[in-house]
C-alpha cells in the first residue's frame, strides 16, 4: 500500500460526489468517426475502462464545425454528436463514473480543409500562428487566420451556449470550458494573439471579455455548479504569449469566481512540459477563487500528495497516465507499477493504444 495521501478522499464538486481527487484531463485522441465527426464505439469503450477516476474529463470536442482544429476531433453540436455522447456517459454512468464534457473552440489553430465550405479559420486577430496541424493524415502548416468581426462574436458565445445545452441532453455531468493553450479564449485572452482596438482588445479588461461571457452563458445554461474552466497562463502551447499574464489571470479568475463556477482547472507551466517555465504566482489563482482548484501538469503521486497535503489544490488531473492505466487510480492506491504508453498511438488509429491497455488484473491474470 501507498503511503497516506489525501488523493484517495472523497471530495463534494457541487452537487456530485467523487471518491477520489483523481480527474483524467482532456486528452485529443483523434478517433471520431468522419464525415460527422461523432464519438465511435471505442470510445465507449475506451471512457468506460477509466471510470474509476473521481472525474473524467473528456477529450476537447468541437462547439461548432467552424471550432474544429484538428482531424476525427469529436464534436458536440449535431444530433447524431449527441447520440454518439449519449452511449459514452451511459456507459461510464453505468460503471459508476462522473464524466464531464470540454467545450472548444480552436480560433486560429485549424486548417481551411476542416472549415465551413473550406473558409478562412477565425481568430481575434489576423495573427498566423506558428505550428502544424494534423488533417488528412499528416502535419501541416496552420492557416492564415481572420480577425472575427465584432457582430460575429455574439454567435461565438452562443455556440458555447448551444454546446452545453447538448452536452446535458448526451447525459454529462457537467462541462469544461476550453480556455486554454492557444485556442480560441485564449488567444483572445493574451496580447501575443489579440491586437483588437474594439471592446474586445487592449486592455485587460477587454482580452477577457470573452472567456467571461462564454464562461457566463455556458454556466447559465448548464448550472453554475456543473460548469469548470480550464486555463493555462504561461503555456507557450500554440504559438502563444502575453507579455504580463499575472494581472490578466488574477483578472479573469475573479471575474470566474464572481460566477461561482464549481471548478478551476490550472495547466501549471507549459503544457505537457516544464513546470518553471516561467515566474507565476498560482497561489494568487487559488486564493482568488471560491470554488475548487484542479492542479495539472507533470504530476506523479508524490508531488500530488504533497500539493494536496499542503491544501494547494482540491484535485489533480493527471493526462498521459490515464491513456496508458485505465485502472490509474488502482495502481497509484496501490503501489503497482504503471504500463508505459505508446506515443505512436496517442492521434488517431483504432484500439492500438486506446483501449488495449490491461487493468492490473489482466496483467496478473496474462502472466499466469
Amino acid at each position: 500500500m501507498s503511503a497516506p495521501t489525501k488523493l484517495f478522499e472523497p471530495y463534494q464538486l457541487g452537487p456530485i460526489t467523487l471518491p477520489n481527487r483523481l480527474a483524467m484531463a482532456p486528452l485529443t485522441r483523434n478517433r471520431a468517426v468522419p464525415p460527422g465527426m461523432v464519438p465511435s464505439p471505442l470510445a465507449v469503450e475506451y471512457y468506460g475502462q477509466r471510470a474509476s477516476a473521481g472525474l473524467l474529463i473528456t477529450e476537447a470536442s468541437q462547439v461548432s464545425q467552424q471550432g474544429q482544429g484538428y482531424q476525427d476531433t469529436p464534436g458536440i453540436y449535431s444530433k447524431e454528436q449527441v447520440a454518439g455522447w449519449k452511449k459514452v456517459t451511459d456507459r461510464v454512468h453505468e460503471k459508476g463514473g462522473r464524466i464531464f464534457i470540454q467545450l472548444w473552440h480552436v480560433g486560429r489553430i485549424s486548417h481551411t480543409s476542416l472549415q465551413p465550405n473550406g473558409g478562412t479559420p477565425v481568430a481575434p486577430s489576423a495573427v498566423r500562428a506558428k505550428g502544424k496541424t494534423f488533417v488528412g493524415g499528416t502535419f501541416t502548416d496552420i492557416s492564415e487566420p481572420r480577425a472575427l468581426d465584432l457582430a460575429e462574436i455574439p454567435g461565438i458565445i452562443d455556440s458555447f451556449k448551444r454546446a452545453a445545452a447538448n452536452a446535458l441532453a448526451a447525459g454529462f455531468d457537467g462541462v469544461e470550458i476550453h480556455g486554454a493553450n492557444g485556442y480560441l479564449l485564449d488567444q483572445f485572452a493574451k496580447d501575443g494573439a489579440n491586437k483588437r482596438t474594439d471592446a474586445y482588445g487592449g486592455s485587460i479588461e477587454n482580452r477577457a471579455r470573452l472567456m467571461l461571457e462564454v464562461a457566463k452563458a455556458v454556466a447559465t445554461e448548464a448550472g453554475a455548479n456543473r460548469t469548470g474552466i480550464r486555463i493555462s497562463p504561461v503555456t507557450p502551447a500554440n504559438d502563444i504569449s502575453d507579455s504580463n499574464p499575472q494581472p490578466l489571470f488574477d483578472h479573469i479568475v475573479d471575474g470566474l469566481s464572481a460566477l461561482k463556477l464549481v471548478y478551476l482547472h490550472v495547466v501549471e507551466g507549459a503544457t505537457g512540459g516544464p513546470r518553471d517555465i516561467a515566474p507565476f504566482d498560482y497561489a494568487s489563482l487559488r486564493k482568488r477563487f471560491g470554488g475548487a482548484y484542479m492542479a495539472n501538469n507533470g504530476y506523479d503521486f508524490a508531488l500530488a500528495s504533497q500539493v494536496l497535503a499542503a491544501g494547494s489544490a482540491d484535485l489533480i488531473a493527471f493526462g498521459k497516465p490515464f491513456i496508458s492505466n485505465p485502472d490509474l487510480v488502482e495502481r497509484l492506491k496501490t503501489g503497482a507499477p504503471l504500463n508505459e504508453w505508446d506515443k505512436a498511438t496517442f492521434y488517431g488509429g483504432g484500439a492500438k493504444g486506446y483501449t488495449d491497455y490491461p487493468a492490473l488484473g489482466e496483467k496478473l491474470e496474462a502472466a499466469q
